[in-house]
């Protein structure tokens, strides 16, 4: 019921994913300068701490 034509497709789609599984992008890993919490509230947490 399924066209030769389309059934190729999918299995080409399938071997090109084959060789991507586990590979996790560069755009996904943190770089390690970018911190959970803005600037502003890391000083205002700062200002606190030493203020009392």
């Amino acid at each position: 019921t399924t066209s030769r034509r389309l059934a190729e497709r999918k299995v080409e789609k399938f071997q090109k994913n084959i060789t991507k599984r586990g590979a996790v992008p560069e755009t996904t890993t943190k770089k390690g300068k970018d911190y959970p919490v803005g600037p502003v509230l890391l000083g205002f947490f700062i200002f606190v701490v030493i203020g009392s």
